[in-house]
């Protein structure tokens, strides 16, 4: 820190991944003299960005072409956009052994235009979000966006016509019970004029401004949830992958026609690095299953024989787990004019629920969503209340608005009617009315998933592979509401789902009661805010510089 004073800024931002540096990077380079703020609650850039990731390129070489002329020849640009994407397969799953690659299919599809056909990675780039976010996050201090890391946001201050005054950080030094220990430093103001949040997916200053400023969904949003590792293989296994390989696969261990299970999403196995291949479980947070646990899916992907051969005998080096907005068009938080914000404040990227289902990407929408915004606020500099309209037109009549459009109904007819019956009528989606569908949490049944895997999957190591840490003596930042809810309705009704699903093991059986006993192992990914069947887990922001510590992922 220097001697600056933060507390006051023209432009702040709340959220460092790729949206949020894009807008800062965008407003420094059309004006220079105005002030640009990021906060961002990692440690360092990009530790708390993880994807899949599969890119599409343009926007964010409009953005670099102007920032950084020559940028393709950097170190730092080959390091990051090093994998571009030339093989490109989509593999049906049918048990544990046998696949089959309809990548023809899709392709079949892209020539009839159905939406299906929009699933084409071929000329994208495979990379690794916490590293592009750590490159941009460079680029942006370089235009002058002061970029500051371990900031926390737990309070969005609004004025009586619902603009934003400022956002206060959270209290520092702290003890469970709230006490100021000797190191306290009570949470600052920041006031600004513009606030763009890119907090990602169900972001805690994004859902209170949604809700204080009276921003309605037609639908709630639905998400998904991704786990993922990173393997280091062989070299034989490495060539034998293919550098430029991307595979998506649906089926099994997801999904079975007819005997079940049912649950949408899918794996992904991406060329990283030399000798590293991305694995990951997508699965849809309305899973029905009570038993359900992504990584159980995870561990049951991996030992497919497709999988195995790839990455048999490797090491995992890095892990973690996040959530998918993939409501789309019709989960967009909108104000009573259609604003996707409000006044002075706008949101951004996967906060906004700018992900293409169809694509089954959303970071180049990210990215261009920043750049719209900036744009907002460079029009509107002199006049902070219109930059929200603006923002709104850019967007519903750009890139973003028109995939958005292609993508209506995607994933509310699987939610409403199942993979079997939903995905073929996904084909119509754009032609039929608004689906109502239910919140993820409404999903959940005393069912049992079919698929158990025979070792009990490895949390602590995989928690310990996330780097995730957070200073023991502060409070917990998991909340149970009730906890009578828990231990009586809960245990009967579902027997406590969260104890399965979490991804870091957060919860915990102690004397036969239920407590969030392990939140500093807390991935941030607020899949439990989202799963409990009682709405019951209140997710509040710890300090600032703890949480899972990504640096290729």
């Amino acid at each position: 820190m220097t001697d600056k004073d933060y507390s006051k800024t023209n432009v702040l931002i709340v959220g460092a991944g790729p949206a949020g540096l894009a807008a800062g990077i965008k407003i420094k380079i059309e004006n220079p003299d105005l002030e640009v703020s990021v906060i961002d609650k990692g440690a360092e850039p990009g530790n708390h960005n993880l994807s899949g990731a599969v890119l599409e390129i343009n926007a964010l070489k409009t953005l670099l072409d102007q920032a950084s002329p020559g940028w393709e020849e950097t170190k730092a640009a080959k390091k990051v956009l090093g994998t571009p994407i030339e093989d490109d397969d989509m593999m049906l799953f049918m048990g544990d052994k046998f696949s089959l690659n309809v990548i023809s299919a899709v392709k079949l599809a892209k020539i009839f235009h159905l939406g299906f056909g929009q699933m084409i990675h071929k000329g994208d780039y495979s990379v690794s979000v916490s590293q592009l976010c750590s490159w941009l996050s460079g680029i942006a201090k370089e235009k002058g966006v002061e970029v500051l890391t371990g900031f926390s946001a737990e309070e969005i201050i609004l004025a009586e016509d619902h603009s934003v005054e400022a956002i206060k950080l959270v209290d520092q030094g702290r003890d469970h019970e709230r006490n100021k220990q000797p190191n306290f430093v009570e949470g600052e103001e920041i006031k600004a004029d513009f606030v763009l949040l890119a907090e990602g997916a169900e972001g805690l200053l994004t859902e209170k401004f949604i809700e204080r400023a009276g921003l309605k969904r037609k639908n709630p949003q639905l998400y998904s949830i991704g786990v993922k590792e990173l393997i280091r293989v062989s070299d034989e296994q490495f060539e034998q992958f293919g550098a430029n390989r991307v595979v998506h696969a649906m089926g099994y261990p997801l999904w079975s026609p007819l005997t079940g299970p049912d649950m949408f999403g899918g794996g992904i196995m991406y060329a990283g690095e030399k000798n590293h291949i991305a694995v990951a479980i997508i699965v849809g947070v309305d899973w029905k299953y009570h038993d359900f646990s992504p990584q159980q899916a995870l561990a049951n992907f991996k030992k497919h024989t497709f999988v195995r051969k790839y990455i048999e005998n490797g090491t995992v080096v890095e892990a973690g787990a996040k959530m998918i907005p993939e409501g789309g068009l019709a989960s967009i938080p909108r104000a009573e004019h259609g604003e996707i914000g409000k006044n002075n404040c706008m949101i951004l990227g996967d906060g906004a629920g700018f992900v293409n289902m169809l694509k089954i990407k959303g970071l180049h929408n990210a990215i261009e969503s920043g750049i719209l915004a900036a744009q907002a606020v460079l029009e509107n500099a002199r006049q902070p209340s219109k930059a929200a309209g603006r923002y709104t037109e850019l967007v519903d009549n750009g890139n973003i608005g028109k995939e958005m459009r292609s993508a209506k109904n995607y994933r509310q007819m699987i939610a409403k009617f199942g993979l079997l019956m939903g995905a073929p009528l996904s084909t119509l989606g754009k032609i039929l009315p608004h689906l109502d569908v239910e919140d993820d949490s409404k999903a959940l049944k005393k069912a049992n998933y079919k698929y158990k895997p025979e070792k009990h999957f490895d949390r602590d190591s995989f928690v310990a592979m996330a780097y995730a840490e957070h200073r023991e003596e502060q409070p917990n930042h998991v909340h149970i509401r009730d906890l009578d809810i828990c231990n009586q309705e809960c245990l009967t009704n579902y027997e406590i789902p969260c104890l399965t699903f979490c991804p870091a093991g957060v919860y915990e059986m102690i004397d036969g009661k239920l407590k969030a006993a392990n939140p500093s192992n807390c991935l941030h990914c607020k899949c439990c805010q989202r799963k409990c069947p009682y709405q019951n887990v209140h997710w509040t922001v710890p300090e600032g510089g703890g949480g899972p510590r990504y640096e290729r992922m």
